[in-house]
């Protein structure tokens, strides 16, 4: 578990291509749960809980997300305080098989990370 107001992040080239090629310029991006705990989640439930994170991209940033997720793709990224209990160190993400995993010092946190587009109409 973090305790850091700041987070670092490896993001490997196949990786960072992926997000890079869903995110357009101003666009910033949220390392977000998707266990049903947020607004951006659309996973029911609670059996998911701390085990599966997206990336959401945004027009604007959410005052919730206020952590600054350092990067070494050039993104804007940004997490909540809720998801810093499930980050460990060394945060690796990566494509392996045709799936983005989000895995820290400890292990995988995530074998199929997501990417969504969030619309305020959405919800």
């Amino acid at each position: 578990m973090s305790n850091s107001e700041t987070v670092n992040v490896n993001i490997k080239s196949a990786a960072a291509d992926k997000v890079k090629n869903q995110v357009e310029d101003g666009q910033i991006v949220l390392l977000s749960l998707n266990d049903g705990s947020n607004k951006y989640s659309d996973v029911g439930g609670s059996c998911a809980a701390g085990s599966r994170f997206q990336f959401v991209i945004l027009d604007k940033q959410d005052p919730d997300f206020s952590i600054e997720v350092e990067n070494n793709a050039g993104l804007k990224i940004y997490t909540s305080p809720a998801e810093m209990q499930y980050l460990g160190n060394d945060l690796v993400v990566d494509v392996k098989n045709a799936a983005m995993s989000l895995s820290d010092d400890s292990g995988v946190i995530d074998g199929a990370m997501t990417i969504n587009e969030y619309k305020p109409s959405d919800q």
